[in-house]
């Protein structure tokens, strides 16, 4: 099975785990990492280009990346928080292709498939993730992001929030 075969969005998305015996889980181990509750410098988010599905690897892969490059600024000084969740089931019918395997198997007949992984639906615009930094680790956080993005089956673009400190008060 191949990343490509499911990264165009075709037809209804298929999100019914309750017809499914064992649903496949999402790779992502965190959906959040760093303080959520600091006031940060400057938010980055990667922004999707173009529609796709983004398979739940790919979106943990993302995750890693980011993670191992922002993580050097320690835990306190950024906040990752990944945006889109992979809900939508994607299937495969298998198909034998050894000798003898037109005696096993059924072709398109009761084709539902098996799960074989999640998926997230983007649609152009769509935030992936999202940065906070603190201080002047500005080129750092747009390293993660372009390492991050080249794991991703989409183009992306980076966005920049500047966060005025008169905003966090006095």
């Amino acid at each position: 099975m191949h990343g490509r075969n499911y990264r165009v969005s075709v037809g209804q998305p298929y999100t019914r785990k309750e017809y499914i015996a064992g649903p496949p889980q999402p790779k992502i181990a965190r959906f959040t990492i760093g303080n959520p509750n600091d006031k940060y410098d400057v938010i980055f988010k990667l922004i999707s280009l173009e529609r796709a599905q983004i398979r739940h690897n790919a979106l943990e892969a993302c995750r890693v990346a980011v993670n191992k490059i922002a993580g050097t600024l320690g835990e306190s000084n950024y906040y990752l928080r990944i945006r889109v969740y992979p809900h939508i089931v994607l299937k495969e019918n298998k198909m034998i292709a050894t000798a003898g395997a037109d005696r096993l198997q059924e072709g398109m007949r009761k084709s539902f498939g098996k799960p074989v992984g999640l998926a997230a639906r983007v649609e152009q615009g769509t935030v992936i993730l999202e940065l906070g930094i603190k201080g002047n680790n500005v080129n750092a956080a747009i390293d993660a992001l372009k390492v991050a993005s080249s794991k991703l089956p989409v183009k992306t673009k980076i966005e920049t929030l500047q966060i005025s400190k008169e905003v966090h008060g006095a």
